[in-house]
């Protein structure tokens, strides 16, 4: 029983975890750096409220968190706690999650002139399966579908957060029909 429990913990591990082991190779995705990117070319991860507006323009729609209930959170307090006023931000597809003034990308669609400048180039819906394996080939060879609620099924690349494996979430970037579709800040509940 305890032998079978183990085998199904790892199953379930090398399912959720960025570095795939097999009998023959080890394949460790690449960690996705996020001081070498920058949203439509001007916005890090994180950034102001002001800026949200300046480069996006105002929100499509807006939730508060406490009616949203997501199991985790950007801008959590020390506590745990989360400040009523948080919400989700809305726009062309993508999720921001505000916190005052303070903002930052949950979810990016790569839509209408959405765009990622990573490492000095363009990612966009344009950019194809080819092109990310330039960037990410051992990640690539990891990509897995994922069947997606009101998506369908979508290939995954998943990347890693950081270079010592410290944090328990990765990024994930959705791939359809081929091309680049969206990206994800994934974290466990």
């Amino acid at each position: 029983m305890k032998q079978s429990l183990l085998i199904l913990i790892l199953v379930i591990n090398c399912l959720l975890s960025p570095i795939y082991v097999s009998a023959q190779e080890k394949i460790v995705a690449e960690v996705f750096d996020v001081d070498q990117m920058l949203f439509n070319g001007k916005v890090k991860r994180y950034f102001t409220y002001s800026e949200f507006k300046k480069v996006f323009g105002e929100a499509d729609s807006v939730n508060l968190l406490i009616d949203v209930q997501p199991c985790n959170y950007i801008f959590e307090n020390e506590d745990g706690s989360k400040d009523a006023g948080d919400s989700y931000l809305y726009k062309n597809g993508s999720t921001f999650e505000r916190s005052k003034e303070k903002v930052a990308v949950d979810e990016f669609r790569f839509s209408k002139d959405n765009y990622l400048l990573y490492k000095g180039k363009k990612l966009d819906g344009k950019t194809s399966l080819e092109d990310l394996k330039k960037l990410f080939p051992n990640a690539v060879k990891l990509m897995y579908d994922l069947k997606v609620y009101k998506e369908g099924v979508l290939q995954v690349i998943q990347l890693r957060e950081d270079e010592n494996n410290v944090s328990d979430g990765h990024i994930k970037i959705f791939m359809k029909d081929g091309y680049l579709y969206s990206m994800h800040w994934w974290f466990p509940c």
